[in-house]
């Protein structure tokens, strides 16, 4: 006899990954308990905006009116080298002037809408995986008790908890610098001094939203502090008018906070019963805001194939490939944030180096490659047989008139994150093959209102899309069928 369980998975942490994944893992059918230690959403945010990937992501959920008017923004940096990421169209710019603290409340609303179980001060103080299920001991409100699920899965940030009492390894660098952030108010970013390198080191500046000015600081030859709590802005003071000469003391903190370089990644995303996603599952200097981008995108990835796993649509394999295609993203976004480090947190003799790139990164090409890396707008998945250039790759937005003649786009036809046979030719064999999948893959049939590009590739018959928006299978290339059992599992009897 199977032991019993309070719920199909439990979520540590109600940040940006574990909230996104408890909304996807309630699209998917799974039951999902989320524990959050904080008693109530925090007002702080380190994060003030998400990348192109991310808003495609939130595109294909029906998110975006959620967040109301968006402000994309083709200015970027790479290191602190300035990019113009205004290529393809402006399709690669960020959005800008959205707190992390925002993002957080309108998934944490998607979510609790869905139907996920979000608990707040409850705090996780240790978890064991029995093979059949995975306990959880929690200390809330009420005292401790324990909690039971199929699985559980840690997205509690980078001191996770779940991480360190499963025991994953977690290899990397400590952090060889540090540096202080403070939201401030009575304090006009003019005239600081910020912006600018100076000897002892670089301070920044940047106006937010309610008259708020974000003021960073790092300062050369600062050992990183084994901090118990945050720093106090009396600190961050001193260390500007060390630095520049001039005096912020007299503004009114909200809140204050300090960060490093260390850069480190769990060797496995999954061990047993649980598994990690978001900071849990890599840290890194904060760069180009990907932190928060690249583990929305872990949820994404985890969501419909764990709620497949636990609802019985699909086996472990489909699960494994969590780890085999979010491992190589973390890997790499730790190499470009190292990279980055290197170009913003070192000195003079760094200077050179800026102002080659500076040149580089003025051409299209070198823009379009950074805002790949960055945005994860480059990621290609090993999905099967096949090298048609979409096998693999997000499927791009693309206009569509149904075949009852309405209008629509690739992205809404996701937004109730099954599976999707776009059916855009009239060879009716694909719809056929698809319909023993019909309890979690939709049929459409559609033509793309714009043509193919003059010497591109022509348009597929058909096209296989996964929950979370990747080409899993084009029309002559590749089986369907094969690709239909990879993705969904066996067909319904």
């Amino acid at each position: 006899m199977k032991e019993a369980v309070d719920t199909d998975v439990i979520v540590v942490g109600a940040g940006p990954a574990g909230l996104m994944l408890a909304a996807e893992l309630r699209l998917a059918g799974a039951q999902v308990i989320v524990l959050e230690r904080e008693s109530g959403p925090t007002a702080e945010s380190r994060g003030m905006g998400f990348t192109a990937r991310t808003l495609e992501v939130f595109d294909q959920r029906g998110l975006l009116p959620r967040f109301g008017e968006l402000n994309r923004s083709p200015g970027g940096h790479f290191g602190s080298v300035p990019v113009d990421f205004a290529v393809g169209g402006g399709t690669h710019a960020s959005v800008s002037g959205v707190p992390q603290s925002h993002t957080v409340s309108v998934l944490g609303e998607w979510a609790a809408q869905l139907g996920a179980d979000i608990r707040r001060g409850h705090r996780v103080t240790g978890l064991s995986d029995t093979g059949e299920q995975v306990q959880a001991r929690v200390q809330g409100p009420h005292g401790e008790q324990r909690l039971a699920a199929r699985y559980l899965v840690g997205c509690d940030g980078g001191r996770s908890t779940v991480r360190q009492s499963a025991g994953f390894d977690f290899p990397g660098t400590d952090a060889t610098a540090e540096l202080l952030l403070a939201d401030v108010t009575g304090l006009d970013p003019g005239g600081l001094g910020a912006g600018e390198r100076h000897p002892g080191g670089m301070l920044l500046a940047a106006p937010l939203p309610g008259g708020v000015v974000r003021v960073v600081v790092f300062e050369h030859g600062r050992t990183p502090q084994p901090r118990t709590e945050r720093p106090s802005f009396h600190e961050v003071a001193d260390a500007w008018k060390r630095i520049s000469g001039k005096d912020i003391s007299h503004a009114r903190a909200v809140w204050v906070s300090s960060f490093g370089d260390a850069s480190r990644q769990a060797s496995q995303y999954r061990r047993g019963r649980v598994l990690l996603a978001g900071d849990a599952a890599h840290i890194h200097l904060p760069a180009s805001g990907q932190g928060m981008n690249v583990s929305v995108q872990d949820a994404v990835n985890l969501g419909w194939k764990l709620g497949a796993l636990v609802t019985g649509r699909a086996g472990e394999e489909l699960l494994d490939t969590y780890h085999t295609e979010r491992h190589p993203v973390g890997a790499q976004l730790l190499k470009n944030t190292r990279a980055q480090a290197a170009l913003f947190l070192g000195g003079q003799e760094m200077q050179p180096l800026r102002e080659v790139l500076a040149q580089v990164f003025r051409g299209e090409e070198a823009a379009r490659v950074l805002a790949g890396l960055v945005s994860g707008l480059d990621i290609r998945y090993d999905v099967g047989p096949g090298d048609h250039p979409l096998l693999g790759m997000r499927m791009p937005t693309t206009e569509l008139v149904l075949d009852d003649g309405r209008k629509s786009t690739s992205t809404a036809l996701l937004h109730t994150a099954r599976g999707l046979l776009l059916v855009l030719g009239a060879d009716p064999g694909p719809a056929r093959t698809a319909r023993a999948w019909a309890d979690r893959v939709d049929v459409v049939t559609a033509r793309a209102v714009h043509a193919p590009q003059p010497g591109g590739p022509a348009e597929p018959e058909a096209l296989l899309i996964r929950p979370d928006g990747y080409v899993a299978w084009v029309s002559g290339d590749g089986d369907l069928d094969a690709a239909l059992r990879r993705c969904f599992g066996e067909p319904a009897e």
